[in-house]
């Protein structure tokens, strides 16, 4: 007898599947068959859900950022409440590295593709409003929130883009090094003086 699993559950399969396939793959061979066939699953059951290959990429997308969301929700708060945020912000396992190269494919394809380019400003968007909680987390002057809000998201995009394109025996210290020491600098940011 087949296994009955609901809608939901074999979204997140079909969606894991299409991670797979942009991974190995690329964008051109993202297809409802290849997809379906990762997921061993008839090509017809995914057609009703994700009739189209823009669909498949949306989607794909979309997960990246729930799973992010769902960590986030699940740090508890207090002093190293801001660290939490941050690091899970980096590439730092398997499948948070997985979730970054579908960001860098997908956030690549968005420029010259409509369907997707919503859902990159949405995904870009939910990463700049970490990092802003962060920067007031710290308690930065009100003034500096703004810049350094900016500062933190290009620090934090591009330490994710280097871990992701680094050697896997190059390992990740380095970059959590970099997080604690910029978090310590904007503690230490004196108030923005008027005048």
């Amino acid at each position: 007898m087949p296994r009955v699993i609901d809608t939901d559950e074999r979204n997140r399969l079909v969606t894991e599947a299409a991670w797979r396939v942009l991974v190995r793959e690329g964008i051109p061979s993202l297809s409802v068959r290849k997809v379906a066939a990762e997921a061993g699953l008839p090509p017809s059951s995914l057609r009703y859900t994700f009739p189209t290959q823009a669909s498949l990429r949306i989607r794909a997308y979309e997960l990246v950022v729930e799973r992010l969301a769902e960590r986030v929700a699940a740090i508890a708060p207090g002093a190293d409440w801001a660290r939490a945020v941050l690091l899970e912000l980096l590439p730092l396992d398997e499948s948070r590295r997985l979730e970054m190269e579908i960001t860098v494919v997908l956030g690549t394809a968005a420029m010259a593709d409509g369907d997707l380019r919503a859902t990159h400003h949405r995904a870009h968007r939910a990463v700049r409003d970490l990092c802003e909680r962060v920067v007031r987390a710290v308690e930065v002057d009100p003034a500096d929130v703004r810049v350094e809000t900016e500062r933190l998201h290009a620090i934090m995009d591009g330490l994710a883009l280097h871990m992701n394109r680094q050697d896997d025996d190059e390992g990740t210290d380095w970059a959590v090094q970099v997080v604690d020491t910029h978090l310590a600098d904007l503690k230490k940011i004196p108030p923005t003086t008027l005048g």
